[in-house]
């Protein structure tokens, strides 16, 4: 799968910003079949930032959500702002 096709849209809510902020973590909505070692790779290579953890849900709308945690190096805002979030 390519690192592309992998993420569809940032998650941009009250909580993804506290997350933001607070966590360096980005909310992410993914393909449904992404598993946790794609996202991770897609983050990876296409912000050029180091991710530490991965966490997914299936959401009841039916769509994937990944909480990707930075490496403390790397500013999840930045990241954040390149995807038109912030």
């Amino acid at each position: 799968m390519r690192p592309e096709d992998v993420i569809i849209r940032i998650h941009y809510t009250e909580k993804a910003l506290m997350l933001l902020e607070e966590q360096n973590t980005l909310t992410l909505i993914v393909r449904r079949d992404a598993t946790k070692h794609d996202i991770k790779r897609a983050v990876e290579k296409l912000f050029n930032v180091k991710v530490v953890k991965v966490r997914t849900l299936i959401t009841p709308r039916g769509e994937k959500k990944a909480y990707v945690r930075l490496a403390p190096e790397y500013d999840a805002r930045e990241v954040a702002a390149k995807l038109g979030a912030v």
